[in-house]
């Protein structure tokens, strides 16, 4: 744990560390050059930056352990994390949206194209490349939604960057009004990622089961052939963790410790196939029990 914990912060300070610099860059080149598309992936930058702070924050606060006040730990501080991440990416949208519909209507897209222009959009492509791979890395390494939320921003960095750079070309031909169509384009594309970023985040944070690691762990149930059934299977995710509950029905015969003796066989399988999962297991004889609802049942 302690080793996750530390390559997660570092993963995230680096990212800090090249938000910063990557908005500085931008918004200066962007004031010299008055173009709208350098100045709008200045702000998004910008708010990479805030967003980034932020996962550094999250992901050094949700690897604390449970206390008195956090029964199931602070894992979820990392979606409450990308969900701000998400509301930061809506409100850089409203702006470059803005200006660029401003721009389009009054005729003044004329921006100065020089050398810097495209050092600043080519340098950006270069280090969000390189840090959305490392953020995505880390992430599904260590199952970071705050991670992967940053490397998506990162990543969103990388194709609005493009654009930037394709309007910059455009411009250069006398074609200027491209500067001002890349920006809205560049919002569209963070609004898309927006989206899911947001759902995901709030699906978490509603505690919707996570499909996929639900259907594995009642692959797993269905496949014992020590338990008569099961039924009540509930999952929930929090950060990186996940946390399982379900009753299983055993033979009457069997004593206390051969019961539970199956239910931490249960646990164990689940936890060797879902790391950072949590289960608990109810035991039930099974002649004692009425079915009253048959989903997730598993019978003989």
């Amino acid at each position: 744990m302690e080793k996750a914990s530390k390559e997660k912060n570092r993963v995230a300070f680096l990212s800090v560390i090249a938000a910063i610099f990557l908005t500085s860059f931008k918004l200066v080149v962007g004031i010299l050059t008055g173009s709208l598309g350098i100045l709008s992936e200045a702000l998004h930058s910008a708010l990479d930056f805030v967003a980034a702070a932020i996962t550094w924050l999250a992901v050094r606060l949700s690897d604390k352990p449970a206390d008195q006040d956090h029964h199931y730990g602070h894992g979820k501080i990392e979606n409450l994390s990308a969900l701000i991440e998400t509301l930061l990416l809506l409100i850089t949208c409203v702006w470059i949206i803005y200006e660029a519909v401003s721009r389009l209507m009054t005729g003044e897209t004329h921006i100065e194209v020089n050398i810097w222009s495209y050092m600043v959009v080519i340098s950006s492509i270069i280090i969000d490349v390189s840090r959305s791979r490392a953020l995505m890395r880390v992430a599904r390494k260590y199952n970071s939604q705050a991670l992967e939320a940053d490397a998506l921003h990162f990543s969103t960095d990388i194709w609005s960057s493009s654009v930037v750079l394709l309007g910059l070309i455009c411009a250069n031909f006398g074609i200027f009004i491209a500067d001002s169509i890349a920006a809205l384009l560049v919002a569209f594309i963070v609004i898309y990622v927006s989206y899911k970023l947001g759902k995901r985040s709030i699906n978490v944070l509603l505690d919707k089961v996570p499909e996929e690691t639900y259907l594995k762990i009642k692959s797993i149930l269905e496949g014992l052939t020590e338990i008569e059934q099961y039924h009540d299977l509930k999952v929930r995710a929090a950060g990186a963790d996940y946390f399982v509950e379900l009753n299983i029905h055993v033979p009457s015969k069997l004593n206390l410790q051969q019961s539970h003796e199956i239910a931490h066989l249960i646990e164990n399988k689940i936890k060797n196939e879902i790391p950072r999962c949590h289960v608990h297991v109810h035991i039930e004889p099974e002649e004692n029990h009425h079915f009253t609802e048959n989903e997730g049942n598993k019978t003989k």
